[in-house]
């Protein structure tokens, strides 16, 4: 396939284009390489998307797939009016985060919308369940019948820039201190690994496969994670659980950011990590061993260093405050 990515330098974007390659496609990556170049054996098509349609300039001839993964209405919305004419088939990389409701699990592909961010209005990470949304349905008028809106669920392996999977085999692999950690043992956690969901995409695409699927992981729950975390980490210290009032009132933060505790969920997102995947499992996405996911993921961990600042997760000074509170109770 002649295989046009927008973007390509970057976590998932990045694995499309390695496993492309490898597979023997006509690899182009459309992107500024401001942070990083595009993998080897890839066309780097130098452009910067904010300066608007003429960024597809150099994009010429016809596209066998375009695979965008934009967060941003306006330059998604350019590249559609710019390629989708040019493209058989055409991958949106969307999110879970479109679903209006949180709260239910076992949801489907089927389950209502947010509604989708006005047009002029600014993409922000507030709003990015609605941006994703407008993307969807500027992506469904564009490319009726050939687009692929693949909702992922939370991306985990190894390269993972967000911390907020690998916080956790990280930390326990850290040092021997103990590790403050949320009493929701039994709260489901479903993690995709990058490494599936790219392949899951370039299947996709072959097939020229249309319609929203959920690109999910297996749910796990996360009492079992964290146990597998501190074994594969060799942590012997103390793991103290502290219940999610507590740690609200002491300012941790959820899911995300920092001083949060990453895959603890707020109040009504019991849906949150609990979808269902059996439309995507069902049209060929596989799914490797969580464990082998954990354990590659804390690999990289140890390769990119245990001691770095991190965006998801304690820092070693709120942890040490934290532990002192719970053991005196207060």
């Amino acid at each position: 396939m002649r295989i046009l990515v927008l973007g390509g330098t970057a976590f998932l974007s990045a694995e499309i284009v390695r496993q492309a390659v490898a597979a023997g496609h006509q690899v182009t990556c459309l992107a500024r390489g401001s942070a990083a170049e595009p993998p080897a054996g890839a066309v780097w098509l130098k452009a910067d998307r904010a300066s608007g349609g003429i960024a597809y300039a150099g994009a010429g001839g016809e596209w066998d797939e375009v695979v965008d993964v934009a967060r941003d209405p306006v330059p998604a919305i350019q590249a559609l009016e710019a390629l989708s004419d040019r493209a058989a088939h055409w991958t949106f990389v969307s999110s879970c985060s479109v679903y209006a409701d949180a709260s239910v699990p076992g949801a489907a592909e089927e389950a209502a919308l947010l509604p989708q961010l006005a047009p002029g209005q600014p993409s922000t990470p507030e709003n990015y369940g609605e941006s994703k949304v407008a993307i969807e349905e500027a992506t469904l008028r564009a490319a009726a019948g050939k687009a692929h809106l693949c909702r992922a669920g939370l991306i985990g392996g190894p390269g993972d820039g967000s911390d907020r999977y690998g916080y956790w085999p990280g930390r326990f692999a850290r040092d021997g201190l103990p590790v403050i950690v949320p009493a929701i043992d039994n709260s489901p956690v479903q993690v995709i690994d990058v490494r599936d969901l790219a392949a899951w995409i370039l299947l996709a695409a072959g097939r020229q496969l249309a319609g929203p699927a959920n690109a999910l992981g297996e749910q796990v729950a996360f009492g079992a994670y964290i146990a597998a975390s501190r074994a594969a980490a060799g942590h012997e210290g103390e793991a103290l659980p502290a219940e999610a009032d507590w740690l609200a009132d002491q300012g941790v933060g959820y899911w995300a950011g920092q001083d949060s505790l990453p895959l603890w969920l707020p109040p009504a997102h019991g849906g949150f990590m609990a979808r269902s995947n059996r439309a995507a499992v069902g049209a060929g996405l596989q799914l490797r061993p969580w464990q082998e996911t954990l354990a590659d993921t804390l690999a990289d961990e140890r390769r990119r260093g245990l001691d770095r600042p991190r965006k998801a997760g304690l820092t070693p000074e709120t942890e040490a405050k934290l532990v002192a509170l719970l053991r005196a109770g207060a």
